[in-house]
């Protein structure tokens, strides 16, 4: 438990701790069968947005649970995928049209990323990568706030759906939030939903 004296920043690294382990072991255990379940939960989930929406997943990185056959599986139901991309450390993240074959090209801290040719999307549906949530839909992620603002930008131009992304084991009873934080709308992990953004 945090201290008096712990600041909201110790808070979050003391957690973010925990949640990587969480996660590592998690991924360690069942990744590939996880992929799948998520992939399938997330289109019965949203199956009556899907086919008017362009939905913004990520190009998986370290243990985060791996999105792309989710990818595969709403390019083959002829739904609009993006990928993000860094315009700079302060600035909200863009996306960019992106399918299974399309060129990917490496950036900053690991990522794959569209060309630059790719066509801007702005999405309807956003999936979020994070280290922990909560019930009430709070994330932690890595400390960049990258999706925080990008999702206060998107909400800021018209209503979209913010869906964390997870293995179920990466639910915490409270995540610490904070002034710039971001609610989720829900999460979809690879075992349930949970209803968020109350």
């Amino acid at each position: 438990m945090p201290t008096h004296t712990d600041s909201p920043t110790d808070e979050k690294q003391a957690l973010r701790r925990r949640a990587q382990s969480v996660r590592a072991t998690a991924h360690a255990a069942r990744s590939e069968a996880a992929s799948t379940a998520l992939a399938e939960m997330f289109c019965r989930t949203l199956a009556d947005r899907l086919a008017e929406s362009a939905v913004a997943l990520y190009w998986p990185m370290r243990d985060e649970i791996d999105v792309r056959p989710l990818i595969t599986r709403l390019a083959e139901m002829a739904v609009r995928t993006a990928l993000p991309v860094m315009t700079g450390a302060t600035d909200p993240l863009t996306f960019r049209a992106w399918v299974p074959g399309d060129a990917l090209i490496a950036a900053a801290f690991g990522v794959q990323e569209p060309a630059a040719s790719a066509p801007r999307v702005i999405p309807d549906i956003v999936a979020v990568p994070l280290l922990a949530f909560d019930a009430v839909g709070n994330r932690l992620g890595y400390g960049g706030g990258y999706y925080d603002r990008t999702l206060r930008d998107l909400r800021s131009c018209g209503k979209i759906v913010a869906v964390g992304v997870a293995y179920d084991e990466q639910e915490f009873a409270a995540v610490p939030r904070h002034t710039g934080d971001e609610i989720l709308d829900m999460v979809i992990t690879d075992r349930r939903v949970v209803a968020a953004g109350t």
